[in-house]
């Protein structure tokens, strides 16, 4: 069928009691199924940052949903294969005129065969073995290579209050370490997993191509390194190419400029090592607060060896609200005083739940400040 997604406008009656009566300035269409039937849609008329997709409403589930737990090895490289795709895919579709969907054209059979071995599935993408390889033989000349796939697909509402399909992006998750079920585990170089990336992204395109709904639309693509299994920050998207209309072949690859760094660190961290000074400032003023052991854990965010963003998170043992409050009174004039002009959300955490959240994007003349409860 012709997976083009024609709307048109639908009074506010033929929305289902599960989707939202929209208000009067929010675009209202039929989105085509799969089965050819419509159903209402609607186009949110908020974007609470600039950087952030608007979504149609009901929001359409991953045909591949689920995967991700089993492939990535831990939350934060599941997490950051999603959130690291949407800022490549605005590289190629601006969030103003474009509309996020979760990937609905690789669905999950399609997706476990894709990352399987060679000689597992004909479509497999990750190389084949014999029953005489041994373990070691395995590791050195047929890792696991691809690890997951992540889609992403953008719409476009067009003059007449249709909306399309306009564009896609796709994410391949590439494995920095092999751990096979038997042996030792082996380190991949950053010189094959980007060679293997880019010829495996060759082989989706041409796939994804052979989809008339999928013929003639751009398409993006971002390779992503996992880090290891014992990581406690997320791996990165490392570069990202372009398929016009109709190509079936990536070109202009560039690299992408991301890390992720953990505070404080223990040694010289480059150009963190400001950063890392200033953290371990922070964290001696918490300590002495303290007349016992308080965990402060960072993580910055660097984009082009930029500083972008700063997560602290502070575990705490239960205290009482006084005692609570009075801490984020002294937390607040901590942050005001040791991050100044960065972008820093600091949350403190018990074994009841979150405690308190003190954000500053650097857009406000004071910190936003929440004691949750009180």
């Amino acid at each position: 069928m012709n997976k083009w997604l024609g709307l048109s406008i639908l009074s506010a009656i033929l929305l289902t009691g599960c989707v939202p009566s929209p208000s009067d300035d929010q675009e209202k269409a039929l989105q085509e199924t799969e089965e050819s039937e419509q159903e209402t849609v609607i186009i949110p008329d908020e974007q609470i940052k600039k950087e952030y997709y608007r979504t149609p409403v009901p929001f359409k589930k991953s045909a591949s949903r689920g995967l991700v737990v089993s492939n990535l090895n831990t939350k934060y490289d599941m997490q950051e294969t999603e959130e690291g795709l949407l800022r490549i895919s605005s590289l190629y579709f601006d969030t103003q005129n474009y509309y996020f969907q979760e990937g609905q054209y690789i669905d999950r059979e399609t997706a476990k065969e894709w990352i399987s071995r060679k000689s597992n599935y004909e479509a497999g993408l990750n190389p084949a073995i014999t029953d005489d390889m041994t373990p070691a033989q395995i590791a050195e000349q047929a890792p696991i290579y691809l690890a997951h796939i992540v889609e992403q697909n953008y719409l476009q509402l067009t003059d007449d209050k249709k909306v399309k399909l306009a564009g896609m992006t796709i994410g391949l998750a590439m494995n920095s370490i092999y751990y096979p079920r038997e042996g030792k585990e082996r380190s991949i170089d950053d010189k094959t997993i980007e060679e293997k990336g880019k010829q495996m992204a060759d082989i989706i395109l041409t796939r994804l191509r052979s989809k008339p709904e999928l013929a003639d639309i751009p398409i993006a693509v971002g390779l992503f390194k996992q880090n290891s299994r014992n990581d406690i920050v997320p791996g990165t998207y490392f570069a990202t190419a372009f398929a016009a209309k109709g190509k079936s072949e990536f070109i202009g690859w560039k690299e992408v400029d991301e890390t992720y760094v953990l505070l404080p660190a223990s040694s010289s961290t480059g150009n963190y090592r400001d950063l890392n000074t200033t953290f371990k400032n922070f964290k001696q003023d918490i300590d002495d607060y303290f007349p016992s052991f308080v965990n402060v854990v960072g993580t910055a965010f660097y984009k082009d060896q930029k500083l972008q963003s700063l997560h602290v998170e502070i575990p705490i043992q239960f205290f009482g609200k006084s005692e609570l409050i009075s801490f984020s009174q002294y937390l607040t004039s901590l942050v005001k005083t040791h991050f100044k002009d960065i972008p820093i959300e600091v949350s403190v955490t018990s074994v009841n739940g979150p405690e308190l959240l003190i954000v500053d994007d650097g857009d406000r003349k004071e910190p936003f400040v929440h004691v949750y409860g009180y």
